[in-house]
């Protein structure tokens, strides 16, 4: 599980690829219960990410994380740009002096999704991005061990897609949708929406 100077940009090729496709439909869930301009924000920051996209695969992929993370936390507006940046930043200072191996990457990725519920201040339960993120983590870290790649990017989308809709039976306790209290039940985040759909994205890369 070398990095690979040509992947980084199918990457973020594919993930601009799935939100673009889906803006319509996790607008409409954004705008049942949030400010509606998630989409339009996360496509800002992908949109800085494409236009680096050549650059960011001339170098090495702590690098490449850092940089990526900075760019969203500039371009991407709300909590999620400060969020996903953070996300990216601590996965480069976790992966610091470590061999890129699935192993590795599970504990660099946990490592990052740790510094995401420190930063907003949330964990599983509160319908956010961290209902698809953590559950994902998770399984990295209990299977990487025993499972082959093949099987862990057979298995990964199933948790992601799991997690989002978890999300459905749940009441929002943070943003603008932990002012509806009850009423937001029933409804699917936009945040761990679109992390399904990146993380589903970058499974079928790399699958393929």
């Amino acid at each position: 599980m070398s990095y690979s100077p040509t992947l980084l940009p199918c990457l973020i090729e594919a993930i601009s690829d799935t939100i673009n496709q889906n803006a319509e439909a996790v607008t409409a869930l954004d705008q049942a219960i949030g400010d509606g301009d998630h989409v339009i924000n996360l496509q800002r920051g992908i949109q800085a990410l494409m236009n680096e996209r050549d650059k960011l695969s001339d170098i090495d992929w702590l690098a490449a994380w850092q940089r990526i993370g900075m760019i969203l936390m500039s371009t991407v507006g709300g909590a999620s740009g400060s969020l996903l940046g953070t996300l990216f930043v601590s996965m480069s200072k976790a992966g610091r002096n470590k061999t890129l191996t699935p192993q590795t990457f599970a504990e660099i990725f946990k490592a990052g999704v740790e510094a995401v519920k420190q930063r907003g201040k949330a964990d599983v339960g509160e319908k956010t991005m961290l209902d698809v993120l953590v559950p994902v983590a998770n399984y990295l870290t209990a299977h990487a061990e025993q499972q082959t790649v093949a099987e862990l990017l057979a298995n990964i989308p199933n948790v992601a897609i799991a997690g989002v809709e978890s999300t459905r039976d749940m009441i929002a306790t943070k943003g603008r949708a932990s002012f509806l209290e009850a009423r937001t039940l029933g409804h699917i985040d936009a945040g761990a929406k679109t992390s399904q759909l990146m993380i589903c994205a970058i499974v079928d890369v790399l699958a393929g």
